[in-house]
């Protein structure tokens, strides 16, 4: 049975088909610094790393990993933002055929206990200002042995001292304790050495990310080398832009498939610099933008509205961009066309482009391509990466325009989920095509030219007297309206209908009369709303909760 591929045609000079060498992401990157040993790898508050010195401290610290007795097959937890260490230990053990567990410093304890506890960590990297955390959840399990990073570590001698002398002043000495290790004190025991042969092969396990949790239960993630490298080589060929030489924009989270697959992995693997970002802060980051100069930036769309309403960008050349690319969350059309009205202001000749994927194939599997748009589409599949949209609950491929689950297989789609085999079995799937379909949750449609659409997670579906209703879609018609800065939309258990619409509004200026703006709202909502989905309520915000990756968190809400 032959698979359909009507995206082809729209390709351009994007190739069908790459060929993806059977190696580890640590062989990957080491080819990279190979080739592009005196070009900027990493640059960090200032201080500028290169592909050369990039191996040299991963070669280090696989070292010092396998000095602390860690070896093939051991899971590893990495609980860092985007700092230089982070980068070291996730392509170190990596290079000894270890398994990094990829984990927010900001997570609940109980969150990271059960990280911990799902991982059969056997080491754990921290930020010395996030001790007193694991102190505390020291007292509810038995932490493995503490490898404790430092900001300063990472700086030049000059920068180091200012920082001992400032933010460093701020955080709590840690008591002596034979569990644990400064990070410099784990480098020295490598004993100088880094005669570390790599380990592994490309279809090894080489690290564990955690669904979102913005629906059902937090699930590790399994991913092997090949899902890894195939992402970096699919991401730049569909990206048509990447250069070796260029600056990438490494902001998202390095714990988040966006962050550690396209922003770090991919740009390291075809001789980019990642400029690391380990928090967002608007002031900083407009500063950041002006003296970088990057070439690509990649982010969720709170952060594509925050760029907007920064004054300190308000007169910016970024004539500089190659490549703007959202994803994470649901690009409306409404910020789409504001941001690309922006660009277009500051000098840039790029649009942003958007791109969609899951944590299950590790990031984006489909993007809007360089040479063609479709209002509201997330572009096409990747090289060697095939949609389908099946009926819910059906392995039945539905006609172009019909909406069902958005089904995808290629080489980034995950091995399984860790210790749930059961879950596994129903979403990764093999269909009458012999191919190993990844189900995702997601309902959406493809139209024939290949161009696809997403709509909405599919245990987020409002059911109101029998009619489906998409969050998703309300919540594009609300943002579109001027006076709406973000809403989410979520369904109320009624007794007469089954659920009932309730949107929560954050406005762009605070009401003198929220009633007025109620009735004003629900007046443009009977205009673009079929009647059975308009609102019951509205409840007005000065924020919506977010997920520590920046989309907003619906299940609080509900």
């Amino acid at each position: 049975m032959t698979v359909k591929t009507p995206w082809f045609q729209h390709y351009g000079d994007v190739p069908a088909n790459l060929d993806y060498p059977p190696i580890t992401m640590y062989e990957l990157v080491a080819a990279a610094a190979e080739r592009y040993g005196s070009y900027a790898a990493c640059r960090f508050m200032g201080n500028t790393i290169s592909y050369r010195q990039l191996l040299t401290e991963i070669r280090r610290t696989a070292a010092a990993f396998t000095a602390l007795g860690i070896t093939k097959g051991d899971r590893v937890t990495i609980c860092l933002p985007n700092i230089p260490q982070a980068v070291f230990c996730f392509y170190a053990l990596n290079m000894i055929g270890a398994v990094a567990n990829m984990i927010h410093p900001l997570s609940a304890e109980t969150e990271i206990i059960f990280y911990l506890e799902d991982s059969r960590s056997k080491a754990l990297v921290i930020l010395d200002q996030f001790y007193p955390k694991f102190a505390a959840i020291g007292n509810r399990c038995s932490l493995p042995k503490l490898i404790v990073a430092d900001i300063a570590d990472a700086l030049s001698l000059h920068k180091h001292l200012l920082y001992k002398m400032t933010a460093g002043r701020k955080i709590e000495p840690i008591p002596p304790n034979d569990n644990i290790v400064r990070w410099s004190d784990f480098i020295a025991a490598t004993v100088a050495t880094t005669d570390v042969q790599p380990q592994g092969t490309a279809d090894d396990l080489a690290a564990i990310l955690y669904s979102g949790g913005t629906s059902g239960t937090t699930k590790g993630i399994l991913l092997s080398n090949s899902n890894f490298n195939a992402l970096a080589l699919q991401t730049a060929a569909m990206s048509n832009c990447m250069a070796s030489g260029n600056n990438m924009m490494a902001m998202m989270p390095i714990f988040h498939g966006f962050g550690l697959g396209v922003c770090i992995h991919t740009g390291l693997t075809h001789g980019c610099c990642c400029l690391l970002v380990p928090r967002f802060n608007t002031k900083s980051y407009a500063k950041l933008l002006r003296k970088e100069k990057p070439h690509y930036i990649a982010g969720v769309p709170t952060l594509f509205e925050a760029i907007l309403r920064n004054p300190d960008l308000k007169n910016a050349n970024l004539s500089y961009l190659r490549g703007v690319f959202s994803g994470g969350d649901t690009l409306t059309v409404d910020l789409k066309k504001r941001f690309d009205n922006f660009l277009k202001q500051h000098g840039a000749t790029v649009e942003i482009r958007e791109g969609y994927g899951t944590t299950e194939c590790v990031t984006a599997s489909c993007l809007t391509p360089y040479n063609i748009a479709r209002e509201g589409s997330i572009g096409l599949p990747f090289p060697d990466t095939y949609y389908k949209i099946v009926a819910v609950d059906s392995d039945q491929e539905q006609p172009y325009g019909e909406e069902g689950e958005i089904c995808i297989s290629g080489p980034s789609v995950m091995i399984g989920y860790a210790n749930n085999d059961e879950e596994t079995a129903k979403v990764l799937r093999y269909h009458q095509d012999g191919l190993l379909w990844l189900h995702t949750g997601d309902i959406g449609v493809m139209d024939e030219e290949g161009f696809v659409y997403f709509r909405q997670r599919i245990k987020r579906i409002i059911v109101s007297r029998g009619y489906s209703i998409y969050p998703s879609q309300l919540e594009n018609i609300l943002d579109a309206h001027p006076k709406v800065a973000s809403s989410c939309v979520i369904g109320v258990a009624d007794s007469y209908q089954g659920q009932k619409v309730k949107a929560f509004v954050v406005l762009n200026e605070t009401a003198a009369n929220e009633q007025a703006v109620r009735d004003e709202l629900l007046q443009y909502c009977h205009v673009h709303i079929a009647k059975y989905a308009i609102p019951a309520e509205i409840e007005f915000r000065d924020s919506l909760p977010q997920t520590l990756v920046g989309k907003i968190a619906y299940t609080k809400l509900q």
